[in-house]
């Protein structure tokens, strides 16, 4: 699962791929805990690597399963 976070007054969004075994609506309600308080979001990316976001700073989530993967380059049908 892919996570896209936007930052207040930044440019630049943090994308976050979970492992395929993470629970959607456990995330979801990770994500809805943390927002609105001084609390920092913690997560762990596929190569157990930990991302702190402070709650306070989010914009925005979106959420996207692995199955949307990015088309790069040209198709042909």
């Amino acid at each position: 699962m892919d996570i896209r976070i936007g930052i207040v007054q930044s440019m630049k969004e943090l994308d976050i791929e979970l492992p395929e075994s993470a629970n959607r609506e456990e995330i979801m309600k990770e994500v809805e805990a943390a927002l609105g308080t001084d609390k920092i979001l913690w997560l762990t990316d596929r190569k157990d690597r930990r991302v702190g976001v402070p709650a306070s700073r989010i914009a925005y989530v979106e959420f996207a399963t692995s199955s949307s993967e990015r088309i790069v380059g040209f198709g042909t049908d």
